[in-house]
């Protein structure tokens, strides 16, 4: 009797270490500050919605999107595109960035992703300024 007793404490000791290392690392707070965006649209209702993000460069194009996914709360799913400020035309943006996030089962719904999760990827080869 014992021995499961001393078993089960250490088993549940286990479990909340996990549980608290896990916590701990998954912490959304970062201290990466993100350079400076504009905003040029955000759709602000539907299941899916697009964010039109711009820059006048291409330092940390993965922290103007962590910084702007941030900010959203509304259970859908967000496709964010980041673009230069020049370069573009009235047909083709000068797109150096795409990424999704999912809020909620819908937002999980809508791109395929887990609830809550994103995917981010850069268009290499992109200036921005344009040349």
């Amino acid at each position: 009797m014992r021995t499961h007793t001393t078993a089960a404490l250490i088993a549940a000791g286990l479990l909340a270490t996990l549980t608290a290392c896990s916590t701990s690392e998954h912490v959304e707070d970062k201290t990466v500050t993100a350079p400076p965006y504009k905003i040029a649209k955000q759709d602000s209702d539907g299941n899916t919605r697009d964010v039109v993000v711009e820059v006048d460069h291409t330092t940390d194009l993965r922290a103007v999107f962590d910084d702007v996914v941030h900010g959203l709360s509304d259970e859908a799913g967000y496709h964010v595109v980041i673009n230069c400020s020049t370069g573009g035309t009235a047909s083709a943006d000068n797109r150096l960035a795409n990424g999704q996030h999912a809020i909620g089962s819908m937002g999980a719904a809508t791109t395929g992703l887990d609830e809550g999760a994103s995917e981010f990827s850069i268009n290499k080869g992109r200036t921005c300024p344009a040349a």
